[in-house]
């Protein structure tokens, strides 16, 4: 506003100049007047003759003996001859366009910086030469300009009062979204996810409500996420642990008991005392292997060697060697194939130890004389091979977990069996690593179905990821 006034007073400034110069200079331009002028310059009483004429053009001139007067001044000394207003002055101020009516001329210069406004015309006739000057004071000028500055203040004072209005409005409307981000930061700081800020304006802060909610869920998923890890992991420790004890308290009881009958003991007990030693050893040695196995594949540090190679002769290979276990159980054994098998790119070795250990699993809870069919074929560019028995089966609610670490539905027969809760938890990290999956079915008392699907080309690039 401030600004706007600025220029306001200056144009209104201008405009009262123009318009001055303006009307001189369109009144002095009638021929009319100028004629007149002329003809009264010749007459015995010149300065009254003119002075009468300028009268008469009063109105036309902006003529108020207040503000703006007119003189006829003698051409030679400026003197004063003839006025409109009441100042008895003889000599009026030479001002340049004064000063250039002297010399001749025509004197309608303009200058904003002064304080009138003048026009200076010599006429020239029998009787001499004399000057048409008028000058205005600007008081006109000033009065405008003061009375326009008064309404500039009285606006900006009032523009002032609403804007701190407006403004302390504005900062509560923006402090008050604020204080509750704030509130809800400390909040979150010291772990309460409870009162998560709402705010649904579609303006910036609605935006950082919005962020710091998303964070907050996130920061929250990532606690949960945290918390369940270590949960996890105290878990497993404890599971490692237990895992490792029974085998060393077995092997410690029954190597204390060898030393301390002194070769009292008869042979035969002495040699199943020697082959439990040696089988909980070889269940040790098969813990650590798989807890191994399990590390290396959480670093990142197990090489997958992806070749070209024969899943149908694999199956065939896993086939024949797991046969003689099924039939030492009784367990009818079978394998047939839906459809002809391709080759496929992926780590032999490691995708037979899949199917070992699916085998396994089977025999091992299948009730001796049980039924055991393995099937494989090929769909939409995928293998898969399935290992289906009639054994004890898995609850519904156990399906989920079975490829945890450590996590056995019946503890006391997988232990019994040899059983270290790791198998599966490794076959699930094999395929997931050839981007493939396995898919269980089961119920308890019903037997269970598991399969395993395999992309054709392998992972991309022939990269594990």
């Amino acid at each position: 506003m401030a600004v706007t006034g600025a220029f306001l007073l200056r144009g209104v400034q201008s405009f009262f100049l123009s318009q001055f110069y303006d009307r001189m200079s369109d009144v002095f331009s009638d021929a009319e007047l100028a004629e007149d002028i002329a003809n009264a310059a010749s007459s015995e009483d010149a300065g009254q003759q003119i002075a009468d004429i300028l009268r008469a053009y009063s109105g036309q001139l902006g003529i108020d003996s207040g503000t703006r007067n007119y003189y006829v001044l003698d051409g030679e000394t400026a003197a004063v001859l003839s006025r409109s207003g009441t100042d008895e002055t003889s000599y009026v101020s030479l001002t340049p366009n004064l000063l250039t009516a002297l010399a001749g001329s025509e004197g309608f210069e303009s200058n904003s910086q002064a304080d009138y406004m003048d026009v200076a015309l010599p006429v020239s006739g029998e009787s001499g030469s004399f000057i048409i000057y008028i000058i205005d004071s600007k008081e006109t000028v000033r009065e405008q300009s003061d009375a326009l500055f008064r309404i500039i203040m009285e606006s900006l004072a009032v523009g002032l009062a609403i804007s701190v209005l407006l403004t302390l409005l504005l900062a509560r409307t923006l402090i008050t979204p604020i204080r509750s981000l704030t509130t809800a930061a400390e909040k979150v700081a010291s772990g309460d996810f409870s009162k998560i800020p709402d705010n649904p304006a579609r303006d910036e802060i609605g935006t950082l409500s919005r962020t710091f909610n998303d964070m907050a869920d996130q920061l929250e998923r990532s606690i949960d996420e945290m918390r369940r890890s270590e949960n996890m992991r105290r878990e497993f420790v404890a599971n490692v642990s237990h895992e490792l004890r029974t085998p060393v308290t077995s092997i410690k009881s029954y190597a204390e008991t060898l030393e301390d009958a002194e070769g009292a003991m008869d042979p035969e007990t002495e040699q199943h005392f020697l082959e439990v030693i040696v089988r909980e050893s070889d269940r040790m040695t098969k813990i650590v292997q798989d807890l191994l196995t399990l590390s290396r594949f959480d670093a990142g540090s197990i090489d997958f060697d992806f070749q070209e190679f024969s899943f149908e002769k694999s199956v065939q290979d896993v086939y024949a060697a797991q046969l003689i276990e099924a039939q030492r159980h009784g367990h009818e054994f079978t394998l047939s194939f839906k459809t002809p098998v391709p080759k496929i790119c992926g780590d032999r070795q490691r995708i037979e130890q899949v199917m070992i250990n699916m085998i396994s699993n089977a025999i091992k809870y299948t009730r001796s004389g049980g039924r055991i069919r393995l099937t494989a074929g090929c769909e939409n560019n995928e293998v898969w091979f399935t290992v289906r028995d009639n054994g004890i089966g898995i609850p519904e609610e156990d399906v989920p977990h079975i490829f945890e670490r450590f996590y056995r539905v019946d503890k006391a027969r997988s232990r019994e069996s040899g059983g270290t809760g790791l198998g599966l938890s490794i076959a699930h990290e094999i395929v997931e690593r050839h981007n493939g999956r396995i898919d269980v079915k089961s119920r308890s008392g019903h037997g269970t179905t598991m399969t395993v699907t395999l992309p054709v080309e392998g992972p991309v690039n022939g990269q594990d990821n």
